[in-house]
């Protein structure tokens, strides 16, 4: 499975991409924003990672499918994206995404997330996207807001940053096919 955009190829993670997700999610910066990554992040998280991932793609029905993002000018991955909590029957999914820090800020994330997204609306045929982010990410919060998802609520203290050992709150986002932005990027 591979989606491509103008600037980054989305595909299912190969072996070889361990040092690159290592260096990204390694970035304490990065990992203090994820529930699920430890802090140090090394090869080992990287490769059991990778092969969970691809272990899912080969499950029919999965209810977790992520890619990693390479960017094309440098064949490199700088983040991954992705769904969980699928359920098919009722066409919903939580999406998540990290972008390596040297990558902020570029509009990679939204770029990812367009394609995804649209591929999750059209060929999955998903009526409702999530989206959840630590009250304290604000890039993340902001991106959501401005692809067009609607604020629904706070958990408070709902999640545990496994790098840091912190609680945070989290703010719950939803996108319902109808009201997508079709010409974000």
């Amino acid at each position: 499975m591979k989606l491509t955009t103008k600037r980054l190829i989305l595909r299912i993670p190969k072996t070889s991409d361990w040092k690159d997700i290592k260096e990204g999610v390694g970035d304490l910066d990065v990992s203090k924003t994820l529930s699920g990554a430890p802090y140090p992040y090394n090869k080992k998280d990287a490769l059991a990672w990778i092969n969970k991932v691809r272990k899912n793609w080969k499950i029919k029905h999965c209810d977790n499918l992520e890619f990693v993002i390479e960017l094309k000018s440098e064949n490199k991955v700088i983040g991954a994206t992705g769904f969980d909590k699928i359920d098919r029957d009722l066409g919903s999914a939580e999406s998540g995404s990290w972008i390596a820090k040297r990558y902020w800020r570029q509009g990679f994330i939204t770029e990812a997330k367009t394609a995804i997204n649209d591929w999750a609306f059209n060929k999955l045929k998903f009526q409702r996207l999530e989206s959840r982010a630590f009250l304290t990410n604000t890039a993340s919060n902001e991106m959501s807001k401005k692809y067009g998802y609607r604020f629904v609520g706070t958990l408070k203290r709902a999640t545990k940053a496994k790098s840091t050992g912190k609680i945070h709150d989290v703010n719950i986002y939803e996108l319902l096919k109808e009201n997508r932005k079709k010409k974000f990027v």
